[in-house]
């Protein structure tokens, strides 16, 4: 191989590594950065920069820790937890004004009623909130979704299953069915054992 192609290798593992620290979801962050390592690693074994082998393996292996933590924890209803609360609560109202533009992204039409008296759920990761899941019950065991957001950070894991699966306050309620805003962006709850039918999703 010669001299231009291995700088070349060289620029685009670091390359890499640069966008992957401008990832916003952690785990997409980790993957994006261990595939750079990997280029660089090879990069600098065929150069016998040594040090920088070292260093790329050591990063390398920490990826691939937090990785196979996260996939570990991914489904794990003893590392998230559901809080139920009142849709006036001062919390939620901050972190639907706080993050209310990307929120909009994907769900143009959201608009909260903080006084309806609908079921509100924040989903947290320790003292992390992850999420935020609003709805009201439309009678006959279907809940019509008014939000089901993620922070960008967790975007990736769903940890809104931990309040449709089957542990979480939707099936404790006695919900069977959930029908979703027509405007909401990629709906995921096909992955959680629901079948389409139509706007609404039955288990």
């Amino acid at each position: 191989m010669g001299t231009w192609w291995l700088e070349a290798v060289g620029w685009i593992g670091s390359a890499i590594l640069v966008w992957s620290l401008l990832q916003t979801q952690l785990r997409r962050l980790r993957i994006i950065n261990l595939v750079g390592c990997v280029v660089l690693i090879a990069y600098n074994a065929v150069n016998h920069v040594w040090p920088m082998v070292g260093l790329n393996v050591v990063l390398a292996g920490i990826n691939v820790y937090y990785l196979t933590r996260m996939s570990r924890e991914k489904h794990d209803s003893g590392v998230y937890e559901v809080l139920e609360v009142a849709g006036d609560d001062t919390y939620l109202r901050h972190v639907l004004r706080v993050h209310e533009g990307d929120i909009r992204r994907y769900n143009p039409e959201f608009v909260h009623d903080p006084f309806a008296g609908n079921p509100s759920y924040l989903v947290l990761r320790g003292d992390e909130m992850v999420g935020v899941v609003l709805m009201h019950d439309a009678g006959e065991g279907t809940a019509q979704l008014l939000l089901d957001w993620v922070t960008p950070r967790h975007r990736d894991v769903m940890p809104g299953e931990f309040v449709f699966g089957p542990e979480g306050p939707f099936r404790r309620r006695g919900f069977r069915r959930v029908l979703t805003p027509p405007d909401m962006v990629e709906p995921y709850y096909e992955s959680l054992g629901y079948r389409r039918d139509g706007d609404a999703y039955v288990l």
